[in-house]
């Protein structure tokens, strides 16, 4: 962070304001006691003045002129570098207030509860380290239910939320009636045979639906073969519509333990850009990307970006850090004021690199100026 010094000549501090520059930045003011103010701006030198400079009239607004006793400030290249690194110094400096002072919520996933003797599934807004599949994290609530209603409409998993204590007097519900549930509440199946259909659905989660629509395929292509062609079209239908389910999840929802992606924003640098890694659901240390032109030679982007992937170390989270850097995530993905590309792919041994350097091409705009090599 760089630091300006408020001493007792004013006029200084003026003349310290009028020379900062007009970039997006996170900055801290402090007083000579009491607690700081933190705060990001997308005009650092016009937010500081409204806040610090003289008035000649009295106004209702906030003026810290008199108060501040240094200022601290680190520009930034994007509004995701500017949310990132608001959440780290207000998370160090008010660690009882933070998430409330960001106004940060978490985002909701599906949960299918593994821990009980007969799994269900559940809207939750919180990870946690008991037994459990995580699915998101998704835009809202409201979008996280209508991909569970989908999916369990593949599957015969139950939907009641009760803790069950099976019975063959107990009433059941309408979805047993209907063959949509196996009926676990009234012994109908035991705890082993329903085991089985709980890791259908874990399995179709953790594949993104390709276990099941490989299955269905199958099924499908042989009946053809066989000249069964009613039988063949019903499976046709049968994959539709697990197609028309997955195409309910949003963007980023994935088995948590699953999500892998890089997240490209413009830098401070006009020859790099910031790379954003998640790996296995977890934050990584962000790596800057740069494409300067070494000697007059041409670079490649594409073993550049080798060498920077295999330049990150994986590290694990705490519960707590892991949920609200997803949630950071999550809110600047689905902002309206998204500033940069997401890349997701399924694992680190698998990464797309041929996307990535279009993607970093796109953010990098007019500024790159370097061809590469095919890979």
């Amino acid at each position: 962070m760089t630091a300006i010094e408020v001493g007792p000549d004013l006029s200084l501090l003026d003349a310290a304001l009028e020379a900062l520059p007009n970039n997006p930045a996170v900055f801290i003011l402090w007083p000579a006691g009491g607690e700081p103010y933190i705060s990001r701006t997308t005009l650092l030198r016009r937010r500081l003045l409204r806040l610090l400079k003289e008035r000649e009239k009295p106004s209702r607004l906030l003026n810290l002129r008199h108060t501040a006793k240094r200022i601290e400030y680190r520009l930034t290249g994007s509004a995701f570098e500017s949310g990132i690194l608001l959440y780290e110094l207000t998370r160090r400096h008010f660690p009882e207030t933070y998430l409330d002072l960001l106004k940060l919520r978490m985002p909701p996933y599906v949960k299918i509860v593994l821990g009980n003797e007969f799994p269900r599934s559940q809207i939750t807004t919180h990870l946690a380290r008991t037994a459990g599949l995580y699915f998101g994290p998704f835009r809202s609530r409201a979008s996280a239910e209508k991909f569970e209603a989908g999916f369990l409409d593949l599957f015969q998993m139950r939907r009641c939320q009760e803790d069950l204590a099976p019975s063959p007097a107990h009433p059941g519900c309408i979805y047993g009636e209907m063959a949509m549930c196996l009926r676990p509440c009234q012994q109908v199946v035991g705890a082993a045979e329903y085991a089985g259909e709980v890791s259908r659905v874990v399995e179709f989660l953790h594949s993104d639906g390709r276990s099941l629509l490989g299955a269905i395929e199958h099924s499908r292509d042989r009946l053809s073969e066989e000249m069964l062609f009613e039988d063949a079209a019903r499976q046709h239908k049968r994959y539709e519509k697990v197609q028309d389910v997955l195409k309910l999840r949003d963007e980023l929802a994935r088995d948590v333990e699953r999500l892998n992606g890089v997240a490209v924003t413009r830098s401070l640098d006009r020859n790099a850009v910031e790379m954003w890694f998640v790996r296995d659901g977890n934050w990584q240390e962000p790596q800057r990307f740069d494409f300067e032109i070494h000697e007059g030679k041409p670079v490649s982007l594409d073993r550049k970006l080798r060498e920077t992937f295999a330049a990150v170390t994986p590290r694990k989270l705490s519960v707590r850090e892991r949920q609200e850097y997803l949630a950071l995530l999550a809110r600047w993905y689905y902002s309206s004021w998204r500033d940069g590309e997401w890349l997701p792919f399924d694992s680190f041994q698998e990464i797309p690199y041929r996307k990535l350097v279009n993607a970093v091409s796109r953010v990098a705009g007019p500024r790159i100026q370097c061809t590469e090599e095919r890979s």
